[in-house]
């Protein structure tokens, strides 16, 4: 499968790009029974039983280790993230494919079936995220419980702040509107990518038992208030869809996981695509050419799409 020339564009103006239908089914019934299995008998959970999925988890389906992690209205299994059947669902031909054409022939760093997962090592930092980059295969399987009668939320974006090229998010389920699927803000990645300091890092403060106040991401006074503009002025694209479809963002696209306010469990694999010569390309600052490190075909193309494309993508 190649992109056509519109779809290139559209990801070029808006940072993101929804493809239908280009995971295998099996491969995504696969993860589902992986999921389903990784809950213990005991769970108050039962697959074929929806009354019980509406969140939180209660506190004895409950597990802080970050490498199958229930907290909430959030469950995240990233044991499986190099897996071999988790593998061949996010580093497809089809997505390989896909991927070189926005990133360039021959520059996939492909994953490692049986290496280290993400969540191996714990927190970046007490309190703190899961750092993606320290992860030989996918982020893992992400789900999120539906809110039942929980109060509707203000949507806030974020970006991501460990060095990768290409994010994915894959639907390994069908996912309704307003249903927990990814969003993004389109256009994000062009107002925020000049305000960083690195070209796919963030600077860390490290963390000091003795000196527990100040740690984490560094952000620039002018991300900040770029970000902040962007969730005033931009409306968020809701991400949802069929079973397959893939969500493809730029590094720099602001975004984050929806609200479920449906009666199902949103079920989706995240992957990280990154270029075998990133380690070198992250040294350097934001570039006066933003796509300098990615394909040929993408910085010639133009930034240009239909309405019915934009409809299709959901921006309308």
């Amino acid at each position: 499968m190649q992109l056509t020339t519109e779809q290139l564009g559209f990801f070029k103006h808006n940072g993101y790009l929804i493809v239908p239908g280009v995971m295998d089914p099996q491969l995504c019934a696969k993860a589902r029974d992986r999921l389903w299995d990784s809950l213990p008998a005991s769970s108050a959970i039962k697959r074929h039983d929806p009354s019980t999925h509406v969140g939180p988890f209660n506190e004895h389906d409950v597990e802080s280790d970050h490498l199958n992690l229930r907290q909430g209205y959030r469950w995240q299994l990233r044991s499986v993230g190099t897996e071999p059947p988790l593998i061949d669902l996010v580093f497809s031909s089809t997505l390989q494919t896909i991927a070189t054409q926005l990133l360039g022939d021959n520059m996939l760093r492909p994953p490692h079936v049986g290496g280290r997962p993400m969540g191996t090592h714990g927190a970046a930092w007490p309190g703190g995220p899961v750092d993606p980059a320290d992860n030989e295969g996918a982020r893992g399987i992400y789900a999120t419980l539906p809110y039942g009668d929980r109060p509707r939320e203000i949507d806030h974006c974020h970006t991501d702040g460990h060095p990768f090229n290409l994010g994915m998010v894959g639907l390994i389920d069908a996912v309704p509107r307003d249903g927990g699927g990814f969003k993004v803000w389109p256009g994000s990645h062009r107002r925020l990518y000049p305000t960083f300091q690195m070209s796919y890092d963030q600077p860390r403060i490290p963390y000091y038992p003795h000196l527990p106040s100040y740690k984490g991401i560094l952000h620039t006074p002018e991300y900040l208030a770029e970000i902040k503009k962007i969730n005033d002025d931009t409306p968020a694209v809701d991400c949802w869809g069929t079973e397959g479809d893939v969500v493809l963002w730029h590094h720099r696209t602001a975004h984050m996981a929806g609200h479920n306010y449906s009666n199902k469990i949103r079920q989706a694999v995240l992957y990280d695509f990154t270029r075998i010569d990133l380690d070198g390309s992250r040294i350097h600052g934001p570039r006066q050419d933003m796509w300098h490190d990615w394909s040929e075909v993408l910085q010639r193309v133009k930034p240009t799409y239909s309405e019915p494309f934009a409809q299709s993508q959901h921006l309308l």
